[in-house]
């Protein structure tokens, strides 16, 4: 009795025979982890995934390691390691553990797949069905593939040469057997020659790409915009088509040096139908019938939209990420086994939330202004624990809510860089219009600026002259700060107020 395996509509019979060469399948993963590492050039992470959609790539990394156990044999043989990441570089790989020396390693990414079947029986003979969608009847007969996966499907019958999937029928193709080289899964290949046959336990490292991970922060503003409640989360990516349950999962922040340049991977190893042009293809469709009215008494139904669905499970302590330090670098290890899935995306606490003291300022930059422009909103505090903080920051976006009538809104998205311990935090976001700052030169090198603050409350704002030298202002009507090389203008706004400086600008 033949066997069958159906994958998307292509059929694969019987079974490919065994090869003369001994090989060796290693264990399933007793244990594994995965340590994932930025993308060098993005600077917050996940650049390439669509928000709301599983990630097709990645620009970032992964350390992966897992321990197996394999019945080496004694004699030349091939030992193969299913289920590693198909994004592995094979030059990375570490096999510690074997009896003797790895003679060869290959990374066999060739998968099952109705694309690489396709291609793998090019110029065979195959079983072509077609089954009539009227009747049900289904018919076979012998066929050649006479064409690559790519672009029109085209087989030689008895009748000719055919477009499949471009007639009356639904065409599928049943395949004699499973071409060498393609394997259910990312499959890692080692030639062994050991004296005598053993049970080992190994160890496997490697690095892969299409990894990733960024940090978001969510911070909660106090009525008195002096305090604010900072929560943070760690989003850890994977664009790889292999999972790995229950491993300990790690994220390293900061850039380290490595570069290199990868091919997209296979996109699933779909086969496309595709058929010749007709006359007919050039007459657009008649546009479809309007919907029916509703009963009497019923509403017209709303537009069709997707849903999406958010699960929140309880727990008694949230799982917290554990800091380390890893060189000039820095660890964050997830406490407790979790399951890297394939492309897909997971969430987990970076920190317990925690109130930070914190100044809320509105900021300008004066050096060329010539008009009026709207002042940006700034977040400032310091990284230290009497301040709340006193942690590792990786750098990440940060959205800042605010209570208004009872409710909490959004009302500024800005960025956090990496921050140590004891550094200043500053996260900037969009520009605010209900402060305004009026900059107009009076008379020659002379300058009058006034801000109006629209709000119901005071603000605090800061003009900043980082291009321009100090000895350049002369006269200013309000003292001016010098900070981190520049000069600064701080003055405190009441509500619906307004403050104003005049200064000379010595130009050459």
């Amino acid at each position: 009795m033949r066997l069958r395996l159906i994958l998307a509509g292509l059929i694969v019979l019987g079974a490919r025979g065994a090869d003369a060469q001994t090989i060796v399948a290693a264990s399933a993963p007793i244990d594994s982890s995965v340590t994932i590492y930025s993308a060098p050039y993005d600077q917050y992470g996940l650049g390439s995934a669509n928000a709301g959609e599983p990630p097709r790539w990645l620009a970032g990394y992964a350390l992966i390691t897992e321990t197996r156990d394999i019945d080496v044999p004694a004699g030349p043989a091939v030992i193969r390691f299913p289920g590693v990441a198909a994004g592995m570089l094979a030059e990375s790989v570490v096999v510690s553990g074997l009896p003797v020396g790895v003679r060869e390693k290959n990374l066999d990414a060739q998968l099952l797949s109705p694309r690489n079947l396709y291609a793998g029986w090019f110029g065979r003979p195959v079983t072509l069905r077609r089954e009539d969608p009227a009747t049900g009847a289904v018919r076979e007969e012998r066929a050649v593939i006479r064409s690559a996966p790519d672009g029109a499907a085209i087989v030689e019958t008895d009748h000719g040469f055919e477009a499949m999937r471009c007639g009356p029928f639904t065409d599928s193709i049943a395949y004699p057997g499973v071409p060498d080289g393609l394997f259910s899964s990312p499959t890692l290949s080692i030639a062994t020659d050991a004296p005598s046959a053993s049970h080992v336990r190994v160890q496997l490292a490697y690095l892969a790409w299409n990894y990733d991970w960024r940090a978001d922060y969510v911070l909660k503003l106090a009525p008195d915009l002096r305090h604010g409640t900072l929560s943070a989360w760690v989003t850890l990516a994977s664009a790889d088509v292999t999972s790995f349950p229950h491993a300990m999962a790690a994220v390293v922040a900061g850039k380290p040096n490595f570069t290199e340049a990868h091919e997209r991977a296979d996109e699933g190893g779909r086969l496309t139908y595709q058929c010749f042009p007709r006359a007919s293809d050039n007459v657009p469709p008649p546009p479809p019938p309007p919907p029916p009215p509703p009963p009497p008494g019923m509403a017209m139904p709303a537009p069709m939209m997707m849903r999406a669905e958010i699960v929140v499970t309880s727990m008694r302590k949230a799982v917290v990420a554990q800091a380390e330090n890893l060189g000039d670098l820095k660890l964050f290890r997830l406490p407790l086994p979790t399951t890297v899935a394939s492309r897909s995306q997971k969430q987990v606490a970076l920190f317990d939330p925690r109130t930070v003291a914190l100044d809320v300022l509105h900021v300008a930059a004066l050096d060329d202004l010539d008009g009026s422009t709207a002042a940006q909103l700034l977040v400032r505090s310091r990284n230290r624990k009497e301040d709340g903080l006193g942690l590792a920051l990786p750098g990440g976006k940060v959205r800042i809510i605010a209570e208004q009538g009872g409710h909490a809104l959004v009302v500024g998205e800005g960025t956090l860089t990496d921050r140590a311990i004891n550094d200043r935090v500053e996260i900037a976001t969009t520009q605010t219009p209900q402060v305004s700052v009026l900059q107009t030169e009076t008379a020659r090198g002379a300058r009058t600026t006034t801000v109006s603050n629209a709000n119901p409350f005071a603000i605090q704002f800061e003009g900043t002259f980082k291009q321009t030298p100090p000895p350049a202002i002369v006269g200013p009507s309000s003292a001016l700060v010098l900070r981190d090389g520049h000069r600064v203008w701080a003055a405190r706004i009441p509500a619906h107020g307004r403050a104003t400086l005049h200064y000379r600008l010595i130009t050459d």
